[in-house]
């Protein structure tokens, strides 16, 4: 069975996250809310294939104890679906190396980004493994008649879902222009 891990896979992306449950993975799922993860694990259709941690990802130690364990209970990581706040810069990083050392064959790493994220130097911060397909997902806003809203989570987990199935370094969903417009 293919083992997906996504963190911060409650809110904006519990789609995917049931989507990923649907397509037959392990769903292991790091986030911070426990009601919520209680609650993802009632929507799902196979919840025996679904593994909820707790915790706070800006503990970098913590997240990548919580990886290493999730890897040695189900198997290597073969998708890595990662929506990480500026908040804790070391946490991709140590995820990325975490399950590098655990996988002996190529991986999938799906970035979800905001808006006003510099996409080229995010990917210069972190080493990506060769053995990883690194995408990145930039979230935009949406214009509607006269006005802009930002994205829906069901629009956000929609394109997440769209991009594992291609093969594109950068999909942006919605418009990132003009920044004075966004809502």
């Amino acid at each position: 069975m293919k083992h997906a891990i996504v963190i911060g896979g409650t809110g904006m992306l519990q789609e995917a996250s049931a989507w990923l449950n649907r397509q037959g993975y392990q769903l292991s799922v790091v986030a911070r809310n426990e009601a919520r993860l209680a609650s993802l694990g009632r929507i799902l259709e196979d919840p025996e294939a679904y593994t909820p941690v707790s915790l706070d990802y800006k503990n970098t130690e913590v997240l990548r104890e919580a990886v290493r364990n999730l890897q040695k209970k189900h198997s290597p990581a073969d998708l890595i679906v990662a929506w990480i706040h500026s908040t804790a810069p070391g946490a991709l990083r140590a995820v990325i190396r975490e399950v590098d050392q655990q996988q002996s064959s190529d991986w999938r790493l799906i970035h979800v980004l905001g808006s006003s994220t510099s996409l080229e130097a995010i990917r210069q911060k972190i080493d990506v493994p060769a053995s990883c397909a690194y995408q990145q997902v930039q979230l935009g806003f949406v214009r509607e008649n006269s006005r802009s809203r930002w994205l829906t989570h069901r629009e956000i987990s929609q394109a997440v879902i769209g991009s594992m199935g291609s093969n594109n370094a950068v999909t942006v969903v919605g418009i990132l222009e003009p920044w004075e417009e966004r809502p």
